[in-house]
């Protein structure tokens, strides 16, 4: 399989002209998985349009609070604590990242941890596009039985030498990358690319600072060192329910949806969106939701594992975003208002 695909794309003879003109493959290690969660190692290799390598670069990050699971990634507050900050290298990492596609493997979290450091640092990254190699892989049907950066890595012969460290793998991703472009690019397939928004400003909790890993039980998705926005009690939904929705038709004011994983629109912004223009936010799948929202749905969660069982419908957060432009007016209720921009 391996070698009919690298005969078939070694250099496709005729290259999709709307392909992008360069890429960053981009890997990050962090603190943990939560929006308040930081940078500690961030790593760049630079492609050109054929997806041949230019340059990479690598640094640690001083975080300022824990490190997280050091189990994973390696990486000590011994280590961290003389690492220059994130706005230290800001400016280097966004000329590695300017006027190309960045590329990751589940891009809309390396995309959303990013643009929250540069948010911090009252900066924004010159990124305007991602597209996630889990999406490519499934835009070309990889015969993959499961979305693991070293499944990919595999599929493709790439050798992985140190898991969970942000140079080696970004250069495996580099080289699973190569050969999955040039068989886009073979077939003329569209590229899975995605809106990146910066955000425009950020206000972390309390987070206790670095050098407190001892005895702490911290780790991915169980550090929450605080929140950056208030929890707040939305309003009921005055519209009701008219059902599920259908695909190729409209939203309808009145529907219950609801969310499951990272957004690149930071998710209460996306539920303020939803709760704009009449529809119902679901904390939780139930036989009576109307729709469910991910980009991730073979990712397993509670949720995506309902949606499934009840026969939920699900789209990607590009699709919602384009369905909530146009949300048809409950019955006999005014014209809904449009949420795009």
């Amino acid at each position: 399989m391996l070698e009919d695909l690298a005969t078939a794309v070694s250099s496709p003879t005729e290259w999709p002209a709307a392909y992008p003109r360069g890429y960053a493959v981009v890997d990050v290690e962090t603190t943990g998985l939560a929006r308040d969660d930081r940078i500690i190692s961030a790593a760049v290799y630079r492609l050109d349009a054929r997806g041949e390598v230019e340059d990479h670069w690598y640094t640690l990050v001083n975080p300022e609070r824990d490190p997280g699971p050091v189990w994973i990634h390696g990486l000590t507050s011994e280590v961290l604590e003389g690492a220059p900050l994130f706005r230290d290298i800001a400016g280097e990492f966004a000329a590695r990242l300017a006027d190309r596609v960045l590329v990751a493997h589940n891009a809309v979290f390396d995309w959303q941890m990013i643009a929250r450091e540069y948010a911090r640092a009252e900066s924004e990254a010159p990124v305007r596009q991602r597209l996630c190699t889990i999406a490519l892989s499934k835009e070309l049907g990889l015969p993959l039985p499961n979305h693991k950066l070293k499944t990919l890595a595999a599929h493709f012969g790439v050798v992985q030498q140190r898991a969970h460290h942000a140079l080696d793998d970004a250069r495996v991703l580099a080289e699973a990358f190569r050969p999955s472009l040039r068989a886009a690019a073979a077939r003329g397939a569209r590229l899975p690319l995605q809106e990146c928004r910066p955000l425009t400003e950020w206000r972390d909790g309390p987070a206790p600072l670095i050098g407190r890993q001892a005895g702490g039980t911290y780790g991915y998705g169980g550090y929450r060192s605080g929140s950056w926005r208030p929890s707040r009690k939305r309003p009921a939904c005055p519209y009701p329910n008219p059902g599920r929705y259908e695909e190729g038709k409209r939203l309808k004011q009145g529907m219950r949806v609801a969310f499951s994983g990272d957004t690149s629109t930071d998710r209460e912004l996306l539920e303020d969106r939803a709760v704009e223009a009449g529809l119902h936010v679901a904390t939780s799948i139930s036989r009576l939701t109307s729709l469910l929202v991910t980009n991730d749905p073979d990712s397993g969660t509670s949720k995506v594992v309902k949606a499934r069982q009840y026969g939920t419908p699900v789209v990607d957060e590009a699709a919602f975003g384009q369905l909530l432009a146009d949300v048809e007016p409950a019955d006999g209720a005014a014209p809904a208002t449009r949420t795009d921009g």
